[in-house]
């Protein structure tokens, strides 16, 4: 039994979110405070749902780094290995409210600084998935330390999973971005990705069997393609095998967060040894509550919400 089902590494930040819906930033006049980066919030899901995990970030010695580490320590995910810079401050996000794609700016400092030191060999031993995103992957010194990590990961039995969600404002180098994500997945991946996601990462729309082949060529093991109400298609085994699986039409509240809901959902049900399907709708169970839940997930979700029918 490992110490921890989910070891996540990666951005920890302070979103500035408008407090009213405005066309861009510019015509923003009031921000609110909230914690955010995909790690951390893909974690603090699985520690809902009472699973044992722990976050690798890296903050600035200030109060905006003092308020993430509280409010990441209030979900029940172990603060213990987030580390401080003492020369970078903690990095922000200022965000446009919008009911579209929003306007953001994304100022790049504490978090982009871990560094090899900050993920032992024994952290990776003691966990059973090893988890980031593209966002921490897209600037060194993380990027380099983040590889380095999933292929040590992978040597000592920790899987090795990726949220691919590329953007362009925060990866403008695009062939760049093809070879991290490739040498990453190439550690027998667990990837999940949008089809957004992958029509940011091509620059045009693929079809679903050139994502698949794609990154199943890169190493992935297996590769979940979310394609929104449509449902997701998992392909696994190397490829050899793929199923489709669809979702329930429900009114959607609040959709902020589904794809980390979801994948909460799905990598604690493969922790268990489930089959993909199984997993597959795990994670479809755990995004539909979400997607009914204004703001973040109940500080407590009952781990059998995600295996009823």
């Amino acid at each position: 039994m490992k110490k921890y089902v989910l070891l996540s590494v990666g951005e920890l930040l302070v979103d500035l979110i408008g407090t009213e819906l405005a066309s861009s930033i510019l015509e923003t006049p009031e921000f609110e405070r909230f914690q955010g980066g995909s790690p951390a919030n893909m974690a603090a899901n699985m520690a809902r749902l009472g699973q044992p995990v722990a976050l690798i970030s890296c903050i600035g010695n200030d109060n905006l780094g003092v308020f993430l580490r509280d409010e990441v320590a209030k979900t029940g995910i172990d603060t213990q290995h987030i580390a401080v810079d003492s020369f970078q401050p903690t990095s922000i996000v200022v965000v446009s409210r919008t009911k579209g794609t929003p306007d953001f700016i994304a100022y790049r400092t504490a978090d982009r600084m871990l560094q090899p030191q900050h993920i032992s060999d024994e952290l990776l031993a003691e966990s059973a998935v090893f988890h980031t995103t593209c966002f921490a992957l897209s600037q060194e010194p993380a990027q380099s330390t983040i590889v380095d990590a999933a292929k040590r990961a992978n040597a000592l039995g920790c899987r090795v999973s990726i949220d691919c969600n590329y953007a362009p404002q925060i990866w403008p180098d695009r062939e760049q971005a093809w070879k991290v994500i490739s040498a990453y997945c190439g550690q027998d991946g667990l990837v999940k990705l949008s089809e957004d996601d992958a029509e940011r990462l091509y620059g045009k729309r693929v079809t679903e069997e050139q994502i698949l082949a794609d990154f199943h060529a890169m190493g992935a093991d297996l590769i979940c393609l979310t394609k929104g109400g449509d449902g997701s298609v998992i392909s696994y085994n190397k490829g050899k095998e793929k199923i489709t699986v669809g979702v329930k039409p429900i009114e959607v509240i609040d959709a902020t967060g589904a794809g980390d809901a979801y994948w909460a959902g799905f990598l604690t049900a493969f922790s268990e040894g489930k089959t993909p399907a199984v997993c597959s709708q795990a994670g479809a169970n755990l995004a539909a509550l979400k997607l009914v839940t204004k703001g973040p997930l109940p500080a407590q979700v009952d781990k059998a919400l995600l295996y009823v029918d």
